[in-house]
């Protein structure tokens, strides 16, 4: 309920605020690969997330990096409604990715690091991004990557039970100026140690509404092979441009 109000109260620019504080400069939000500095809360059936991401200063001037963290499951048990054994109000899981643009190929590069308290499990990757040119209503940004897993095996220390290699792409379709929807599969195959006869497709579907440049809310459901889709995850996202 609290974030409820929180949401319900944040003041909306109007666009004619947005008009007067140089809207060209604003990033399209609705582009994976747009660089630019945020903050987002939203409303999952596992308890609030939120998200943050703050630009920085390349010696490129032909390239934009960014830092971007996610807390995620805030007051599950409280606040979230889902049946998931491990739900607590405790954090469920932090990601940290660092982003870097290059404006000129149109592709961006990341490294992307998570970890899950709940499994005591966490992973890190680096993965490319790349933009495509516009089909009609469709844009599509292919991605691939590797990366290893790590796990708190307690008594014995940090474990790393194998790698993994992903391949996936970002789909974009736009509806009108305002609505958009996104399409997002993701394969995971391991790679050697315990790893190697594992294998993963997520799935991500979004809506997305344009308040204005600055603002938007998104839909999220992410499930994935092992998931029927009644039992994914959903969210709710406010998000805002600094």
């Amino acid at each position: 309920m609290a974030l409820a109000s929180l949401i319900v109260f944040v003041p909306i620019i109007s666009h004619a605020d947005v008009a007067n504080t140089q809207e060209t400069e604003l990033a399209d939000m609705s582009d994976p690969l747009a660089v630019y500095n945020r903050a987002g809360a939203g409303v999952t059936n596992n308890g609030i997330n939120l998200k943050f991401g703050i630009e920085y200063a390349t010696p490129d001037s032909n390239n934009q990096a960014m830092h971007v963290l996610e807390i995620k499951g805030i007051a599950g048990e409280a606040l979230g409604w889902s049946d998931h054994d491990t739900r607590d109000d405790s954090i469920d899981s932090i990601r940290y990715r660092n982003f870097q643009l290059d404006k000129q190929k149109n592709r961006g590069t990341q490294i992307d690091m998570d970890w899950d308290f709940d499994s005591d499990m966490g992973s890190a990757s680096y993965s490319f991004l790349q933009g495509t040119p516009k089909y009609g209503a469709f844009q599509f940004y292919p991605l691939a990557g590797a990366g290893f897993t790590v796990s708190d095996e307690k008594e014995d220390g940090i474990g790393i039970p194998g790698g993994f290699a992903l391949v996936g792409v970002y789909t974009k379709v736009t509806l009108t100026d305002t609505i958009w929807l996104n399409y997002n599969p993701m394969y995971k195959a391991g790679v050697g140690g315990q790893l190697s006869d594992w294998s993963q497709l997520d799935h991500e579907i979004t809506a997305s509404y344009r308040l204005n440049p600055r603002q938007n809310v998104r839909f999220y459901a992410n499930w994935d092979n092992e998931t029927d889709f009644k039992k994914g995850d959903f969210k709710l996202e406010f998000n805002h441009q600094f």
